[in-house]
C-alpha cells in the first residue's frame, strides 16, 4: 500500500520563544535537533522513496538529520510551495506581547481563522492556494507506485491535511500539529485512504 508521511520540523529557536517564525529563515533549537533525531528512527520502520521538503532552514536540518539517522540515499525535492505561511508584520514579535497589543481574540482570529490574513501576511487560505496545487502536481501523482515523505510546517501541513482527510476551513483552524511527530496515510492500490496514524501512537485513526 502507498504511505504519505507528513512530519512538522523540529522544535525552533523561535518556537522556543514564543514568536511568529512564518518565513524567517530560523534554525532548530537544541530539542528541535533532538525531536528531528527521534523522528528518524520512528521512520526507520517505513521504506520511503522521495523526501520533499520547504526551502525553509528548519525543515532542510530536519530533513537532513533524519536523513543521516535513515542512513539511506534518498532523493530530495525542496520547493517553497511547502514553506510556512507569511505571519507579515507579526513576523518575529512575541506571541504573548502582541495579544497584550491587539487582543487575544485578534491575534486569535490572526493565528486560527482560514480567511483572515496577519497585516502584509498570509491566511491559511492563501497558503492552501500554493500548497495543494504543488501537491496535486508533483507529489500526488508518485503516491500510486512510491512512498514519500513530506518535511514542512505547522500551515503548510495543516493546508494538506485538510485537503487529505477533507477537513472543513472552520475544523481545521483546531487542529494542532506538533513538531517531529510523524503522520502516516496509508493508501490502497485504488489510492482511497484506508488510515491515518501518528507514528508516536500506532492506534489507527
Amino acid at each position: 500500500m502507498p504511505l504519505l508521511i507528513l512530519l512538522r520540523h523540529g522544535q525552533s529557536a523561535w518556537n522556543l520563544e514564543n514568536r511568529f517564525t512564518g518565513t524567517v529563515d530560523i534554525d532548530l533549537s537544541p530539542l528541535g535537533i533532538h525531536e528531528a533525531e527521534q523522528a528518524g528512527k520512528q521512520l526507520k520502520q517505513f521504506p520511503i522513496d522521495i523526501l520533499y521538503t520547504s526551502t525553509l532552514l528548519r525543515a532542510v536540518h530536519t530533513a537532513n538529520i533524519v536523513l543521516k539517522v535513515l542512513e539511506k540515499n534518498i532523493p530530495v525535492t525542496q520547493n517553497c510551495a511547502l514553506n510556512e505561511r507569511c505571519y507579515g508584520d507579526l513576523q518575529g514579535l512575541n506571541k504573548a506581547d502582541t495579544m497584550i497589543e491587539y487582543g487575544v481574540e485578534q491575534v486569535h482570529i490572526w493565528r486560527r481563522s482560514y480567511e483572515t490574513a496577519p497585516p502584509n501576511g498570509e491566511s491559511l487560505k492563501n497558503t492552501c492556494e500554493r500548497v495543494i496545487p504543488y501537491f496535486k502536481e508533483k507529489i500526488e501523482p508518485d503516491l500510486k507506485n512510491k512512498n514519500i515523505l513530506i518535511i514542512a510546517h505547522g500551515n503548510s501541513l495543516r493546508a494538506l491535511i485538510m485537503y487529505l482527510e477533507s477537513i472543513s476551513p472552520v475544523a481545521i483552524c483546531n487542529f494542532n500539529i506538533a513538531t517531529g511527530i510523524p503522520r502516516v496515510y496509508e493508501f490502497d492500490v485504488g489510492m482511497k485512504l484506508q488510515h491515518v496514524y501518528n507514528v508516536e501512537n500506532i492506534n489507527k485513526i
